[in-house]
């Protein structure tokens, strides 16, 4: 945005743009407390932080540009900053970072602390090479212009920003197609789908990795929408096993199985008894394709007594 052309409407408009586009981010520190799947995403990305941040960015970078010509270290080429600008930097730098937190499988909680409801755009994978590298060749050629001194300098910025928009939107009438398809195609089976799911993969706009609920269960399948139409469906159901006692007495004790829990779209468990307890290991159907196959799992034993 700004090799676009926003970062020449002010002195650090580039910095401004950067740093407000991170800011919602701040909520990492979550990880040092071990409460990532309950913090993340939330305040931080909600109406009061998207409102107020960039105020207390912008009268940052202010005082910045003051210290620095205080001290004579001002560079000489900066351009002068226009507050109203840079307020405006702010807000549109923020702004993108919970769309952009949108388009993916994990989901942000928009509404914090209005509401804790997810929302989630099913769009691209967390890291999309395509996104990135439109965007890359899009900076690489403005910086050649501009270093030429050419007046065109921002158009690859803007070609770039332009092309991401257009394969954001198809790859988002991609995924909806998919649900659709694989929604006929359970219910052709006999199967009455509760929810469903067209989760991206990294490299290929052309596949989807998809899950389904029926009943207690959740089913998987890989769909592929080159050189044809072509859904592959497992043959068997994953039990969910959330109805185990197991699992309620494990979030009851544990903060971590409740955070996990509370962060959940597709949650499913594996409840195994043991010489001392049931040992419960939860994963999300997003990711795994077992309870406990993936990254996202959490695991207790619980001896179900009361607690």
């Amino acid at each position: 945005m700004g090799y676009a052309g926003l970062k020449k409407q002010t002195g650090l408009g580039t910095v401004t743009l950067v740093i407000a586009a991170n800011l919602p981010d701040i909520d990492a520190v979550s990880g040092l407390f071990e409460r990532s799947l309950a913090w993340r995403r939330g305040w931080t990305h909600g109406p009061i932080a998207l409102a107020v941040l960039p105020i207390i960015l912008v009268m940052a970078v202010i005082a910045f540009d003051r210290w620095q010509a205080g001290r004579g270290t001002r560079p000489p080429k900066r351009d002068p900053l226009h507050a109203r600008w840079l307020l405006a930097l702010a807000y549109i730098g923020i702004l993108s970072h919970p769309l952009l937190d949108l388009l993916n499988t994990y989901g942000v909680r928009l509404l914090m602390p209005f509401s804790e409801r997810w929302f989630y755009g099913d769009t691209l994978f967390i890291v999309d090479v395509w996104l990135w590298g439109a965007l890359a060749l899009g900076i690489m050629a403005a910086r050649r212009r501009e270093r030429r001194g050419d007046v065109r300098a921002a158009r690859p910025a803007i070609s770039g920003l332009i092309a991401v928009v257009v394969y954001v939107g198809a790859m988002a009438a991609s995924s909806i197609a998919a649900e659709r398809y694989l929604t006929r195609e359970v219910v052709a089976r006999g199967m009455r789908p509760i929810a469903v799911l067209a989760s991206p993969v990294p490299i290929d706009p052309f596949r989807r990795r998809m899950v389904f609920q029926s009943g207690d269960a959740y089913g998987f399948g890989d769909l592929r929408w080159t050189p044809a139409p072509r859904l592959t469906l497992e043959p068997d159901l994953v039990p969910t096993n959330m109805a185990h006692p197991a699992v309620a007495a494990a979030a009851a004790r544990d903060r971590r199985v409740a955070d996990f829990l509370y962060w959940s779209r597709f949650p499913f468990a594996d409840v195994r008894q043991g010489v001392d307890g049931a040992q419960v290991t939860i994963g999300d159907a997003r990711y795994n394709r077992r309870p406990g196959d993936g990254i996202f799992t959490v695991r207790a034993t619980v001896d179900q007594r009361p607690p």
